[in-house]
């Protein structure tokens, strides 16, 4: 199949996920027309993630469809935004047909459990990449940032830690062909959920927020970094998931849980939310991450690790 044969395809599969209200023009054209909602702000994120380095290149298509779009998504909900929509640019080492369609609905059922379009993309032959461009809506001024924490703030991490690195350090990941194939640590892997309401709801109250992608500690030192504080945390405190190790939690990528912080009072103001929150310590005005009173390293994962 051809480069435009696959690239029907590929909108002809996509369906429903690729319209939204503020969809003016979707796939199929030059480029895609979008509509931003009057008094909102855009936030624009892009990832790629490559073959055997974020994802084995084994797993089921429809698995590594649905990761990339939550691994981008999850940006957008660090920064409190909602809806906005998806750009997608595939490097395929051959156009197989049956795969793309895997991948496609993989992208396309991630994309629905967010509520935000694939409204394009492009497509090219060369080694196994995928890169989403992920962009959204939030009130002007009101986007969350890793700057503005304050001494005396609560720290808080939704969900829980540590399941995708257990799950990479115990292996087999590329031998995961679709969902009946997952446990709950594969299942964390592979299908992680970008914390949109979460966002939207700490709007107007967490003073800083980042998702955890690279590690909690590492993440949270960068927030700390931006804010400039420091964080004391309380290692039992930490919601270590069932199967993995507190180091995993502390250290591991691909949790894509937020991170924020909260004014003292501020969290008995969130609304109820499907996702667990858990305060796991307090921002400091002594610089620095430290955990049950030591001071640590701000370890986690790195692209260009030397």
């Amino acid at each position: 199949m051809n480069e435009f044969e696959l690239i029907e395809q590929i909108v002809a599969d996509l369906g429903a996920s690729a319209c939204a209200p503020w969809v003016r023009v979707g796939p199929g054209d030059d480029a895609a027309v979008i509509a931003v909602p009057a008094g909102m702000e855009l936030v624009a994120t892009i990832d790629a993630i490559v073959a055997d380095v974020h994802f084995p290149a084994t797993a089921g298509a429809a698995l590594i469809g649905y990761r990339a779009v939550m691994v981008s998504a999850s940006d957008l909900a660090a920064m409190g935004a909602e809806g906005g929509y998806l750009l997608v640019a595939l490097n395929l080492p051959q156009g197989d047909p049956a795969w793309v369609a895997g991948l496609t609905r993989g992208m396309a059922e991630a994309s629905a459990a967010i509520g935000v379009p694939i409204v394009g993309g492009n497509l090219a032959a060369g080694p196994l990449s995928i890169t989403v461009a992920a962009q959204g809506f939030v009130p002007a001024g009101q986007a969350l940032l890793r700057s503005g924490a304050e001494p005396g703030d609560g720290v808080y991490v939704t969900g829980e830690l540590g399941a995708a690195a257990a799950a990479l350090a115990r292996g087999g990941l590329g031998q995961c062909a679709s969902v009946a194939d997952l446990d709950p640590l594969s299942a964390r892997y592979f299908r992680p959920m970008a914390r949109m309401d979460v966002g939207r709801a700490l709007r107007g109250l967490a003073r800083s927020a980042i998702d955890v992608s690279d590690g909690l500690l590492q993440d949270l030192g960068h927030l700390c970094d931006a804010s400039g504080v420091g964080v004391a945390l309380d290692s039992a405190a930490v919601p270590v998931a069932a199967g993995a190790t507190l180091q995993q939690a502390l250290t591991g990528g691909d949790d894509y849980e937020l991170c924020f912080t909260l004014p003292p009072g501020a969290e008995a103001r969130l609304p109820a939310l499907d996702v667990a929150l858990h305060r796991i310590g307090e921002a400091t005005a002594e610089r620095g991450v430290w955990l049950d009173g030591r001071q640590i390293p701000a370890g986690g994962y790195q692209h260009f690790h030397s």
